[in-house]
């Protein structure tokens, strides 16, 4: 089985959690830039994150023959800090690079004029550089508030093929479905879905346009939740056709619109040992 994760925040997860990806059949995956759930001060502190996304991760992630892409952004929290507002000065910068394959996550989390205005110019950013977007729909007023976002994504003018709504639920699908836009699930306990709700919603809605991720990072998540779903799926009759369809072909289709993708059915080829002057090996006997 090969599973792209198209949203996970490695950040956040042990170099041991790479490694039991890989033996889960995990090849690729995207990380999103997200909220790291410390307060940032100051945009510098952006630019320190976004080169790790396109740095240090994709070496950790290469040690165990993972592709690793990233999506960069001012998350929807973090747009209400005014001590921020320069971070959207930044993304040009950024939204150049070869491992960025998505403008993301962007949207709304508390629904503010500060989002609002941080949503609307990032969907500019991604029609500028031709980049697919990762929304993030609010935890709360989900309904309410995937409405407003659907609204301003067909205010901009994008191509709702561009644009992968995500953390839906039995309640949201219906709405993104005929939006034309694709559509994201989170399999987070507690909070978002499990694999027994996403394989019902699977049986109802089909595989077309459907992405299943585990969104795992800082809170209590499971970057193996991709595997379990999967198995989920082959327990109440799917075939392997549509399991690869849901979890490696829909991934490449929906991310290979930035034209960067660099995943291919073989894993890649590990890195050099050492990052910057940093390995994740210590401790690992080196060859004499």
């Amino acid at each position: 089985m090969r599973i792209f994760d198209p949203h996970v925040h490695m950040t956040s997860r042990t170099t041991d959690d790479y490694e039991a990806m890989a033996a889960a059949g995990v090849r690729a995956l995207v990380e999103p830039a997200f909220w790291l759930g410390q307060p940032r001060t100051s945009v510098a502190s952006f630019v320190d994150y976004f080169d790790s996304l396109l740095g240090w991760e994709p070496h950790r992630a290469s040690q165990f023959g993972i592709q690793h892409h990233c999506t960069i952004a001012l998350n929807p929290k973090e747009a209400n800090d005014p001590r921020l507002t320069g971070v959207l000065d930044l993304l040009p910068r950024y939204l150049l690079k070869d491992g960025v394959v998505a403008v993301g996550e962007i949207g709304y989390d508390s629904i503010t004029p500060e989002e609002d205005e941080a949503f609307r110019r990032q969907l500019q950013y991604a029609d500028a550089y031709d980049l697919p977007v990762l929304v993030h729909t609010p935890h709360r007023d989900k309904t309410a508030g995937t409405r407003r976002t659907l609204d301003v994504i067909r205010e901009s003018g994008l191509d709702p093929a561009f644009v992968l709504v995500d953390h839906l639920n039995e309640v949201t699908v219906p709405l993104v479905a005929d939006s034309g836009c694709w559509m994201g699930f989170s399999i987070y306990p507690g909070t978002k879905m499990s694999e027994d709700r996403m394989v019902r919603i699977l049986r109802e809605h089909g595989t077309t346009r459907m992405l299943v991720n585990s969104a795992a990072d800082w809170g209590r998540s499971d970057p193996l939740s991709t595997r379990r779903t999967a198995d989920a799926m082959r327990a109440a009759g799917f075939d392997a056709e549509a399991v690869d369809t849901v979890f490696w072909r829909n991934p490449l289709e929906f991310y290979g619109q930035s034209g960067r993708l660099t995943s291919q059915a073989a894993p890649v080829a590990p890195a050099a040992r050492d990052f910057a002057g940093n390995s994740i090996r210590r401790g690992e006997a080196l060859p004499s």
